[in-house]
């Protein structure tokens, strides 16, 4: 299928492709690298923990680089070239959960000196071929981070399933479907289908964007500037130019720069909110599983108030375009609804506890009244009768205990019972 005469995006090497490959894993240990991210270098600019902490807020940098004397993050230089690409580097965020302590994300850095979108569908499990899978040979996580992490069973929720993946393409003066008609001219309609494809990993085979719907899928892309834009979707993200590319001293090796760094933080903040929110949910629905209801209710609301307070972010930065890709991530996830969900859920658990609680302790009154009102009465006759018969005294007690059998007879009686009975192997 060609585009106006052009070839299709599959068969289209761009000026510049860079990709990065996040998938979950296992941390086994902390790695002996380097702390903090990938100090990627362009110019007197590097990119490490200290220079992407002033662009961030400081809940959100130490959520994605740790504090002094407690690193969340670790790097490795590479230079492994094979089949057209290139890894430049490795990086592991620790992303330990209540229940996952060894969760953690592993960031593999590539260039692609050959048809990006064939790759990435590969990575997509869109190409039934193992021959064409991107992630075997020099390039297979398992070997990369052997003694240090596992990679995650293949059989994981959908959302981790395969590896979310970041692309950025820059054109040529040859790949107009991409470019703008001027400085200041409109985009082709083709260059946001380029950006579709290449952030669903999909070509048109795979996925054939539907033309009724199509102005509503790509409705979300971020125009970053006229120079290029970018896509945020559940399995992927990408930034495509909309210039040509002038290579070396380009205003796209800052873009590349950029995607590779605090963009590329953004999503994985987006990525720790979504797999904490999904361990929320997996509590919710377990918490009847349990015969110690409320304190299964409490540890949840301990580990809400945890995440609110250390991952749960919807601005960044004051920089805009990260803040969009965040808000672009949680909105093709649903967080906020979600998390608005577990918040309103929550809360009913809660009032559900504190009701059999009230039960209770009511209930505990009334046995308390029950119990103690004929005794009370019986030892207070004998004491105003200056009786100290212990006859008397076992008489007045056997007559206390007929009378509060009786009473636990009645209506009122009963219901002291039933409210007591109510809270038992749920507390």
């Amino acid at each position: 299928m060609t585009t106006y005469g052009f070839p299709p995006l599959e068969d289209i090497t761009g000026a510049r492709q860079e990709l990065t490959v996040v998938l979950p894993v296992r941390l086994q240990r902390a790695p002996n690298w380097p702390e903090g991210p990938f100090p990627f270098e362009l110019g007197n600019r590097r990119t490490d923990a200290q220079t992407r902490s002033t662009y961030f807020a400081p809940a959100s940098a130490r959520a994605l680089y740790g504090a002094p004397g407690r690193p969340r993050r670790w790097h490795l230089p590479t230079d492994v070239k094979h089949d057209g690409l290139h890894l430049l580097g490795m990086e592991l965020l620790r992303a330990a959960t209540a229940r996952n302590p060894e969760h953690a994300l592993a960031v593999l850095h590539f260039s692609v000196q050959r048809p990006l979108l064939p790759v990435l569908r590969a990575l997509a499990g869109r190409r039934p071929n193992s021959a064409d899978e991107p992630l075997t040979g020099p390039f297979d996580p398992a070997g990369l981070l052997a003694g240090i992490a596992d990679v995650r069973d293949p059989d994981a929720p959908f959302a981790i399933a395969r590896p979310y993946t970041i692309a950025f393409m820059t054109p040529t003066a040859q790949h107009s479907p991409a470019l703008r008609s001027g400085p200041e001219g409109a985009l082709p309609a083709t260059a946001d289908r380029w950006l579709w494809q290449l952030a669903s990993r999909s070509a048109p085979e795979d996925f054939p964007l539907p033309p009724e719907t199509a102005d509503e899928q790509l409705k979300d892309a971020a125009r970053i500037s006229a120079d290029w834009s970018a896509l945020v979707l559940r399995q992927g993200a990408a930034f495509l130019g909309h210039r040509a590319d002038t290579g070396a001293g380009d205003f796209f090796e800052f873009g590349a720069l950029h995607s590779r760094t605090v963009y590329l933080d953004a999503l994985l903040l987006g990525s720790l909110q979504r797999d904490h929110i999904d361990e929320l949910t997996d509590e919710l629905s377990e918490v009847f599983n349990s015969s110690q209801l409320a304190r299964r209710v409490a540890a949840l609301e301990r580990n809400i108030a945890v995440f609110r307070s250390t991952y749960w972010r919807q601005h960044l930065t004051a920089h805009g375009a990260a803040n969009d890709l965040l808000l672009a991530f949680q909105h093709q996830h649903r967080l906020p609804a979600r998390f608005n969900e577990i918040l309103a859920e929550a809360a009913d658990y809660s009032r559900l506890i504190q009701t059999q609680e009230s039960q209770q302790i009511s209930g505990a009154l009334g046995v308390l009244t029950i119990v103690g009102l004929p005794l009370g009465t019986a030892l207070s006759i004998l004491q105003v009768l200056g009786d100290d018969s212990l006859a008397h005294l076992l008489i007045a007690l056997g007559l206390s205990a007929a009378a509060t059998a009786a009473a636990l007879t009645t209506r009122y009686g009963r219901l002291v019972l039933s409210s007591l009975r109510g809270g038992e192997g749920k507390t």
